[in-house]
């Protein structure tokens, strides 16, 4: 939030609302309340705003099919609504070079998203397997 608050400062933009999906993946859109209201706002015309800041391109979202991402930020874009990313060293201006980059960084962010699933399903199995290991009872010199 202060990098978005910095942000808005520094091009002199106000921040006029907030929107947020906190502890929630990214990889749907499904169970994400604040992306949802701001994508049906901007859609709908109620949005008092022209500008999205968003942290970076993966705080957009995670999801797996990358086109999904961009096709939210194209519906902003449509109903007249820029999509900016405040920590990105590029600006999102349409050009060849940002569109590059946005796309690169959509991709890494998904399959960051479906590394780290596996990771922590490992861990998950581990520590289940550690957990039953525990619970069962040991044999001693008597048993034998």
């Amino acid at each position: 939030m202060a990098a978005i608050a910095a942000y808005a400062e520094a091009n002199t933009l106000t921040i006029v609302s907030t929107y947020r999906d906190e502890g929630r993946s990214g990889l749907r859109i499904k169970g994400r309340p604040g992306l949802v209201e701001l994508i049906e706002d901007v859609q709908s015309g109620r949005a008092d705003f022209d500008h999205i800041l968003v942290y970076d391109v993966s705080r957009w979202g995670r999801f797996q099919d990358v086109d999904e991402s961009a096709y939210y930020e194209f519906l902003c874009k449509r109903s007249g609504v820029q999509v900016e990313y405040c920590a990105e060293i590029f600006k999102n201006d349409g050009t060849f070079v940002s569109g590059i980059a946005k796309s690169l960084k959509r991709g890494r962010a998904a399959e960051w998203s479906r590394e780290l699933s596996v990771k922590v399903h490992a861990g998950h199995s581990r520590s289940r397997a550690l957990d039953i290991a525990l619970a069962l009872p040991s044999a001693t010199a008597s048993d034998a």
